[in-house]
């Protein structure tokens, strides 16, 4: 498929965090974009104020003609029912239909790519990166899963040589891309629901591998069963952070590559996670031919990415951190951040699980992760893509988290819950749309204050 050839391009999907960036895309080069999603939301707005055609009812009927032009291109998420009603409509006239990572890596086959792969850190470091080059003065686009606060989007378009892209093992999509330059931050057990076996996973992320070029580079976190450039804290990996020190919530710490060491490195996002996250972008931009010394000066600057680990509120006697945490490992790993940033402070967790099949095959390790907070609140189960399991709920699990300091509460009485908060921190998390009520809780604490 040549993509010159492409009169317009129907999302469906279009408010997805992926989806929207190669909506972005296809308009900057000028073709028509349209799309339907379920619901409106600040991405969506940006888009329509941009002039994409979006609308939000799954019916043919409303679909302008320029979308049934015969040289449109139908894009789809996997997260789209097989019954639907317009992505049937256009698999029946015979239009292209194509899911979002083919589209993808046909985007940036052309490119130098640079994939960051892994089941946590894929959108901190894309992000990272993304700022890096940015301030090298490379020349880059960038397709984010998440909203950069240094881009205040999740694309980026500074020219085409380079392309940053997050390999997504979900559905096995990242084996559509062709990547130059890749790293795998995690390999955890996630996604049972496609893959059936973390070995299934593994050998995913192997594949994955494997799509690098003879003269490609693979960077991976050190103790990952998968060759390449190493990179950790404190283990004589290839890339290595060494000494770390905290001074007013910022890291600094000597950064040891393979053939220097600079010292007293800073960076400001809290948690250990994130330091890996920020190394593995450092590491993925020597590679291509950064100045070390400027990239280290860069880090320090980067802002961060919305909903992760994002400071809502920070005075001295309380915080509030929102956080789009939703898989055991990430929730110790916001923990872990917490406490050695604000040690001694009482922490009220709220988690909203996500997906009913994620619940049920990591309910045990869920109860371990959020028993570690001093007051746990917690939400019904958001379903995204799936119809309910019998047995599994949040019942179920708030029965299996040890801590007796817990409350299944629905959203309707979050707020009234939340003002009776009397611990020095307050934590939400997950991935479904507990993001939507960040800034009701953020309004409410700033007035009760």
């Amino acid at each position: 498929m040549n993509l010159k050839d492409i009169h317009s391009v129907y999302f469906i999907g279009i408010g997805g965090i992926g989806m929207s960036a190669l909506a972005h895309y296809f308009h900057f080069v000028g073709k028509k974009v349209g799309g339907y999603d379920r619901t409106g939301t600040p991405i969506t707005q940006e888009l329509i104020e941009k002039g994409v055609w979006i609308h939000f009812e799954d019916d043919v009927e409303q679909i302008p003609k320029t979308f049934k032009h015969p040289d449109t291109l139908v894009v789809y998420t996997p997260a789209v029912p097989s019954t639907h009603t317009e992505l049937n409509f256009y698999r029946n006239k015979g239009f292209q239909t194509k899911k979002r990572a083919e589209i993808l890596g046909l985007v940036t086959k052309n490119s130098f790519c640079l994939a960051v792969a892994g089941t946590h850190g894929k959108t901190t470091t894309s992000c990272i990166l993304a700022h890096l080059l940015k301030e090298c003065g490379m020349p880059f686009m960038a397709f984010l899963g998440g909203v950069s606060e240094d881009f205040n989007s999740n694309f980026v378009l500074d020219g085409t040589q380079y392309a940053v892209v997050e390999a997504d093992e979900f559905d096995r999509s990242f084996l559509q891309l062709s990547p130059k330059v890749a790293c795998i931050t995690s390999m955890d057990a996630d996604h049972l629901d496609i893959y059936g076996t973390k070995e299934a996973l593994q050998k995913s992320f192997k594949d994955f591998s494997d799509k690098i070029g003879p003269d490609g580079i693979l960077l991976v976190k050190s103790g990952l069963p998968i060759k390449g450039i190493t990179f950790g804290i404190e283990d004589g990996s290839d890339y290595c952070i060494k000494n770390i020190q905290i001074e007013q919530g910022t890291y600094i710490f000597d950064l040891v590559t393979p053939s220097e060491v600079l010292k007293r490195v800073r960076f400001n996002k809290p948690g250990r996670h994130n330091l890996l996250n920020g190394l593995a972008a450092f590491a993925m931009a020597v590679q291509i031919g950064s100045p070390p010394h400027r990239l280290v000066r860069t880090l320090e600057t980067f802002k961060g990415v919305q909903r992760r680990f994002s400071y809502q509120i920070k005075e001295r006697d309380f915080v509030f951190i929102d956080d789009y945490a939703h898989h055991p490992t990430e929730i110790n790993a916001v923990h872990q951040a917490i406490r050695e940033m604000h040690s001694g402070k009482e922490i009220t967790a709220i988690f909203q699980p996500h997906l009913f099949s994620r619940t049920r095959d990591f309910v045990d390790e869920f109860a371990e992760s959020l028993s570690q907070f001093d007051v746990i609140l917690l939400l019904e189960i958001y379903p995204a893509r799936e119809e309910p399991i019998e047995g599994v709920t949040s019942s179920w699990l708030l029965d299996k988290i040890g801590n007796p300091r817990k409350k299944l509460v629905s959203k309707s009485e979050l707020l009234t819950e939340i003002k009776k908060c009397t611990t020095g921190v307050l934590v939400s998390m997950g991935a479904g749309d507990i993001g939507i009520e960040i800034p009701k809780i953020k309004k409410e604490l700033q007035y009760a204050s």
